[in-house]
């Protein structure tokens, strides 16, 4: 993977280096200045130009949505692979205004696969907002008419390159086995005098290309599943209930272990099998460091109960894992009162656990009977929850 790279200096042209093969190659890791690089593949492509970049998965050939070359791009795409090339955007965010007709489930895909190595593909209903502006080349490029195949890449190079670009890249497709693929020596080899220069990053991340998600009116479906795997796809799309204490070592540890296993007598399968029904749980504490176990009383609690919570670790609060998550339970007041504070656009999925609002008793120092009793409110504010999801 290249290096994080923020984009400070104005553009400067980078010295001409000796080609390497039909396309000139540059190495990024040995750049002394990587931002001048960087500049000079935003400068070629607006210009016109073909570069070939790295992803996480694949070296592609990248054109400028606005320019002309994304005609070049969708011929090499189509002949290399067979496929449309892949409109490729910094964000979700930015993924909505070319795709606006997004069912919940598919904004919630979006958020939670990118980015990262999956292409989405959105039937044409799907299709519209800036792509309605972008030029007649592009949308025939892409067979926007018929549809979209978008991804949002996590390459440090493709992401710096975007956010200096006020419109996206479409790139070449990917598939298996595609020659050219794995480094940029290949991709200049393969692709010829079409590209004006390579980016070398050295070697990916991913030995394979990206899994592609198809979207629908009612579902999803996984017409290639490669790097990110069905059982990942699954857990990602499932309902994240994240529970929320302040150390995550006594009160959220315990619900969350609670209720995988109240929710998985509910649907009659076992609590590995949870992720493929399409549920997820977790927890986290908002004052909590990473890698603490849980209490000893803790996990005594939950032995009596025929759980085994030895091999919990807290977790703090993220602004990653709240935006994943879709429903957040507290164990108090407080706790939300600080969520909703630094996720006010969140507050509709922040709710206290306990069903009449009340503050569940934190048991830290306390013995056997404040753990007891602490499990017991747990149990009555699960019930609630449980009582939403409909029993197979």
């Amino acid at each position: 993977m290249a290096p994080a790279v923020e984009v400070l200096s104005p553009p400067q042209r980078v010295p001409e280096e000796p080609m390497s093969g039909p396309s000139r190659i540059v190495d990024l890791l040995g750049a002394d200045d990587p931002r001048d690089l960087l500049h000079e593949v935003v400068q070629r492509l607006v210009e016109g130009g073909l570069v070939g970049l790295p992803t996480e998965t694949q070296y592609v050939v990248a054109a400028y949505s606005l320019s002309p070359a994304v005609t070049t791009v969708a011929g090499l795409s189509r002949e290399w692979t067979g496929l449309p090339p892949v409109l490729a955007v910094k964000s979700a965010a930015e993924a909505l205004d070319y795709v606006p007709k997004v069912s919940d489930l598919g904004q919630k895909l979006l958020r939670r696969f990118w980015p990262g190595p999956v292409t989405l593909e959105f039937a044409a209903p799907h299709v519209g907002g800036l792509t309605r502006s972008l030029p007649a080349a592009t949308v025939a490029a892409g067979s926007f008419e018929s549809g979209l195949s978008i991804r949002c890449p996590a390459h440090e190079v493709v992401q710096a390159v975007l956010r200096l670009l006020p419109a996206p890249l479409l790139l070449t497709a990917e598939r298996d086995g595609l020659p050219g693929a794995s480094t940029a020596a290949e991709l200049a080899g393969h692709a010829g005098p079409a590209l004006s220069l390579v980016v070398d990053a050295g070697p990916l991340r991913y030995e394979q290309p990206t899994s592609i998600v198809r979207l629908g009116e009612s579902g999803w479906e996984i017409p290639r599943e490669r790097v990110v795997t069905a059982r990942t796809l699954n857990r990602l799309a499932g309902t994240l209930y994240l529970f929320v204490c302040t150390g995550n070592t006594c009160r959220s540890p315990m619900a969350e272990a609670l209720f995988r296993r109240r929710l998985a007598e509910r649907l009659g399968c076992g609590e590995d099998e949870l992720v493929d029904r399409g549920y997820v749980v977790s927890s986290a504490g908002v004052a909590a460091g990473p890698g603490e176990p849980a209490s000893e009383e803790s996990v005594e609690q939950m032995r009596q109960r025929g759980i085994d919570l030895r091999h919990h670790e807290s977790q703090p609060v993220t602004e990653h894992l709240v935006w994943q998550a879709d429903r957040i339970l507290t164990m108090t007041r407080g706790h939300r009162e600080v969520l909703v504070r630094e996720f006010p656009e969140l507050a509709g999925r922040i709710e206290v656990l306990a069903a009449d609002g009340r503050d569940l008793s934190d048991p830290i120092g306390g013995g056997p009977d404040e753990y007891r009793a602490c499990c017991e409110q747990i149990e009555q504010g699960l019930a609630r929850l449980l009582e939403r999801i409909p029993p197979v």
